[in-house]
């Protein structure tokens, strides 16, 4: 299978899963416990059918949306994920390329493999910080002020990680910052010597925003659940979260809401966004979907700060039916990350196109020629 072979987000698994070891496929691929919530964040968009409407007139299409104060091309961006030159060693740097050349938006995690000053100085796409609050003060105060000298546009804080969710697969396949070898996954290393090729001589594996302050992920294998439920803060608290939100001085989101209540707090203490996320299935498991949680999020504050719907997408229908709900846009991680792992930017580059192309095809079937003109009118929920 070759990347001219990926015509949709399964391809792009499918061939990650042939280019990868198999604890690191296993760490983009699982979820928490029995990886309910995980699937749950995909088929609820089966539940919900769209209605076109015809003769509209829809030669040209304009996909554009605003969020953050930011223009972007497309209603999607890339969500902020860890670890991603383990996945291919331009990780990040793809990425992001990938995201200026479609104008939308590229999400850093502090968990990342490349540094913020790197990016901001490669792209100048519109950018988000993802926080994660770790114990160590010092830590936070180094990421926000270098997130903010690189001129990032956007900060989130991750607030669903309060502790490690249970992901068995990563267990199983004994899963590690650095990566090391396991008399179980051997086999799957050696049968992928590219892999191995490419990680020790395209450069040293780093987190450049946590090695000068904590030895695990960097230079001391840790798995990611032990990661947040040792380093993270759990004490922290909307408190905390308002400091920040002050600190950063700029528009700021919580990344990982899921009911009313919080939407309407984070409005309270200043942020300007949020994410309707429960972390790809990957912390509490049996929780709903955010397309599920969507609905009620947006009517609460749809009107007073951006709602974005992140997880689970895989299809431009999918898109189409959170933005009908009222969604600025969508995110995701692992809508991009199998095609980095499959072919690096290239392969990024691909994904987005193909999302691109649906998206607009999508719109003309439904009869609309720009997001605002979708809406609830367009959709019938089956379980009603």
């Amino acid at each position: 299978m070759r990347l001219k072979d990926c015509h949709n987000f399964a391809d792009f698994r499918k061939l990650a899963e042939k280019k990868l070891p198999s604890p690191i496929f296993h760490y983009i691929d699982g979820a928490a416990d029995d990886e309910i919530t995980y699937k749950r964040n995909t088929s609820a968009f089966d539940d919900v059918d769209l209605v076109p409407n015809v003769l509209r007139g829809v030669e040209n299409i304009d996909l554009s949306t605003t969020i953050f104060g930011k223009k972007l091309d497309l209603p999607f961006y890339c969500s902020p994920t860890a670890l991603q030159r383990l996945f291919h060693y331009d990780g990040e740097r793809a990425v992001g390329k990938a995201a200026q050349k479609f104008n939308t938006m590229f999400g850093v995690s502090a968990l990342a493999t490349v540094s913020v000053e790197e990016i901001s100085s490669m792209i100048d796409t519109p950018k988000m910080f993802q926080f994660y609050f770790h114990k160590d003060r010092g830590l936070n105060d180094s990421c926000l002020e270098r997130a903010k000298a690189a001129n990032f546009d956007v900060m989130a804080l991750t607030v669903d990680t309060i502790t490690g969710g249970n992901r068995e697969r990563d267990l199983r396949t004994g899963f590690t910052s650095p990566p090391k070898l396991t008399l179980s996954s051997l086999y799957s290393f050696a049968t992928r010597p590219m892999w191995g090729i490419n990680y020790l001589t395209k450069g040293k594996f780093e987190l450049p925003h946590l090695q000068d302050f904590v030895k695990e992920g960097t230079s001391t294998n840790s798995s990611i659940g032990n990661y947040f439920s040792t380093m993270l803060d759990q004490s922290m608290n909307w408190n905390d979260a308002e400091k920040l939100c002050s600190k950063w001085g700029g528009h700021f989101a919580l990344k990982g809401i899921m009911s009313v209540e919080d939407a309407k707090k984070a409005v309270d203490i200043g942020c300007t966004g949020i994410m309707v996320s429960n972390h790809g299935g990957r912390q509490l498991d049996g929780s709903r979907s955010p397309f599920d949680q969507l609905a009620e999020i947006v009517d609460a504050v749809g009107d007073k700060i951006d709602v974005i719907c992140e997880g689970g997408f895989q299809r431009g229908t999918h898109m189409l039916k959170a933005l009908s709900i009222g969604a600025k846009a969508c995110a995701g991680g692992r809508l991009y990350l199998y095609a980095l792992a499959a072919a690096g930017q290239a392969g990024v580059e691909r994904a987005l196109g193909q999302y691109k192309t649906e998206l607009e095809r999508d719109m003309k079937l439904m009869g609309c020629t720009k997001i605002s003109e979708l809406n609830r009118n367009n959709l019938r929920f089956r379980n009603l």
